[in-house]
């Protein structure tokens, strides 16, 4: 019998329901159709599209799955960086942190937390805009990328079921939602896929994946969306923004609203007053780990109040309001079959064990690293030994201890640490004071092949597509022997390579070029001075203003900048002491890249000068107060003294503030901050 409905009004009654099917299914886990029912819905709905192409919608359920990226995947920058969490380790480091988050706020105010397991999957963020009809929809998902800037993921973020493609005007309203938000949360590779995944490779001959994350990282990046969906990924929010700020006054009411409005929110989250009661929230949480389905490892502690939560403010790479308390690391006892010497961009050797596989939390173990001679020495490891193998922090397997016992006996044959560089054979070299063996020919390949891969890390260089597979095939070819040598590079040498067609070899080309415009501390970083890390390659780029200032720095004028001690301006001294170095700085400006940056030198300056940041500022955040007045060479504290300088008050400032006054501190506004700062504003 025919349908007394009109095409369009059958479509939307169709995607209603399939809507709502999926909701129950991949949301509530609580399905009310057969797999067989909801087929047939989603035929008719597809068929009627066919037949009416003109009323096809984007949010529409059938179109989940579209065509792949014309040209791989689009960098975009995030509303906000997504920054990684401090750890803690134990209950002690919890509550350290505990107090550090109570010392930072007025005693007045009592501090809620939110817990929440942490997923061990991969960050990801959901953008939606004003769609028809006062409804939702999904614009735009992008990875974590470095954090900055992430990669444009949307058509296999559709592919996800547990994502609205739109929400409706009705949940907007019931969750208190405008129409441009942005969720953001973790996608995880169950673990019943992660099994039939690793059927499926092993039947195909390929390797297995390592573990449920990595295949899930590897999945929403693949470009093909219909393998996306067959992997059946899964969403879980925990974040609202809008334009780059959360949105509602408290964690709880965000994980409120998100499952208001139809996102999956992990059920188990709970809202606590003490840390006693988070301490006893980790304590349940850790025996579900092997019945949830899906890898946690651990439990993420926030403050619920966004008030307070901007008032904590960030550290460098990490929020003051947040931590992860990591689970014990896993372990298990495998057998010693061999020691591998690896050779790092530094020419520091590493013994890697090769172990007889064992599987540690779900993941297959077969590498551990001994970090170095004494570690080997302290184990007292032979070749043929029983070993207890953890993944530190669940991730990087460690051994442990020897297993020495009736059922585990001894192995017989010592382990020899090298003389000679096992991959160009010069001798190794261990310098007063250290531990590491180093190869110190700058020649040699396995040197060469780290640097490279370094440079184009996406923390440096940020040059997608110069992976393993590449940097071995350059170096093979010839085509490459060091970092400047990618800037001469050409297209017809690219296509000599296997799997290399014209597209990929001038994307390629493109990331090279595009990574001219890195800024000098990314280019510093890109050097691979020794001790020289991001904070200290911003520093050194922010003091000395441009590359050939700070070759030109004596040891003392290095030390003049902050967070810069003598073993680090030794070690800058040493490497542009060396004539190949300077020949490869040269290169690299030849080849245009970033040899300056602003710099700030001032004429008189904040050095000495110590800060406490309370209350909340008009315009300011304290994450950006405390930028400004670090960039101008201050030192922001968490708590007030005698030796404070200013104390930089806004609204509810509290008992920083009344302590200020009873030591005579100096106190300033917003408005005094940014006068003094105008003072202290970069010249040269």
């Amino acid at each position: 019998m025919a349908s007394a409905l009109s095409p369009h009004q059958e479509i939307q009654e169709l995607r209603d329901q399939l809507r709502h099917h999926e909701y129950l299914y991949y949301v509530e886990d609580s399905p009310e159709l057969t797999d067989a029912q909801y087929d047939a819905l989603m035929n008719r709905l597809k068929r009627l599209e066919e037949k009416h192409p003109e009323l096809v919608a984007a949010d529409s359920p059938s179109q989940r799955v579209g065509g792949k990226p014309k040209d791989g995947f689009v960098k975009m920058p995030h509303s906000r960086p997504m920054l990684s969490l401090d750890n803690a380790y134990n209950e002690e480091e919890l509550r350290a942190w505990d107090q550090r988050v109570r010392d930072a706020l007025p005693s007045t105010e009592s501090v809620r937390y939110v817990c929440e397991l942490k997923l061990d999957g991969l960050s990801l963020a959901l953008q939606y805009s004003p769609g028809a009809h006062g409804t939702a929809h999904l614009e735009r998902g992008l990875t974590r990328g470095d954090g900055s800037i992430g990669e444009d993921v949307t058509s296999n973020v559709r592919t996800i079921r547990s994502v609205p493609l739109s929400i409706s005007v009705e949940k907007l309203k019931a969750a208190g939602l405008p129409q441009s938000f942005e969720v953001r949360g973790e996608v995880v590779l169950p673990q019943s896929a992660f099994v039939k995944l690793n059927e499926e490779r092993e039947a195909a001959g390929q390797a297995p994946a390592a573990n449920p994350r990595n295949a899930a990282a590897g999945t929403i990046r693949t470009l093909e969306p219909n393998i996306v969906a067959q992997r059946r990924l899964d969403f879980y929010a925990y974040f609202l923004l809008r334009d780059g700020e959360f949105l509602l006054p408290q964690q709880s009411t965000t994980l409120d609203a998100l499952k208001t409005s139809g996102f999956r929110v992990n059920k188990y989250a709970k809202t606590l007053k003490s840390i006693d009661e988070v301490v006893t929230f980790i304590a349940d949480a850790e025996p579900l780990r092997d019945t949830l389905g899906y890898e946690i490892d651990g439990v993420v502690i926030k403050v619920d109040a966004t008030a307070q939560q901007r008032r904590l403010g960030f550290t460098g790479k990490a929020p003051r309001w947040a931590i992860a308390y990591k689970f014990a690391a896993r372990a298990g006892i495998t057998k010693l079959e061999d020691v591998l010497f690896q050779v790092g961009r530094t020419g520091k050797v590493t013994p890697v064990a090769a172990l007889a596989p064992v599987s540690i939390g779900g993941t297959t173990v077969t590498r551990a690293t001994l970090h170095n001679a004494d570690e080997i020495a302290r184990l007292g490891v032979r070749l043929g030994d029983y070993v207890q193998v953890e993944r530190g922090g669940d991730v990087i397997p460690k051994i442990v201890e020897v297993v020495d016992d009736k059922t585990h006996p001894r192995g017989t044959t010592e382990i020899v640490f090298p003389k000679l560089c096992p991959e160009c054979g010069s001798a190794l070299v261990r310098a007063d004071g250290e531990v590491d063996w180093r190869c110190v020919n700058a020649s040699c390949p396995a040197r060469v092949r780290e640097e490279l891969l370094h440079f184009a890390a996406r923390s440096v260089m940020n040059i997608e597509g110069l992976g393993d597979a590449m940097v071995a095939q350059l170096l093979v070819a010839g085509y490459v022997k060091g970092i400047a040598d990618l800037y001469w590079l050409t297209k017809q040498q690219l296509l000599k390579l296997e799997r290399v067609g014209d597209k990929s070899a001038q994307a390629l080309l493109d990331e090279i070029e595009g990574s001219k415009s890195a800024s000098l501390a990314r280019v510093l970083l890109g050097l691979g001075l020794r001790f020289v890390g991001e904070r200290t390659a911003q520093l050194l780029a922010a003091h000395f203003g441009s590359m050939d200032a700070l070759m030109a720095a004596s040891a003392e004028e290095l030390e003049a900048v902050n967070e810069v001690g003598p073993r680090v301006s030794q070690a800058i001294l040493e490497f542009f002491g060396e004539a190949k170095n300077k020949e490869l700085v040269e290169r690299l400006r030849a080849a245009g890249l970033t040899f300056t940056a602003e710099k700030r030198t001032t004429t008189t300056t904040l050095d000495g000068l110590t800060f406490v940041l309370t209350g909340t500022l008009p315009n300011l955040t304290r994450e950006s107060a405390k930028e400004k007045i670090e960039s101008a060479g201050g030192r922001v504290s968490g708590s007030v003294s005698k030796k404070t300088s200013y104390v930089v008050a806004g609204e509810e400032a509290g008992s920083k503030l009344d302590r200020a006054n009873s030591l005579g501190v100096a106190v300033l506004d917003e408005a005094g901050l940014l006068k003094l700062l105008e003072k202290e504003s970069p010249t040269g």
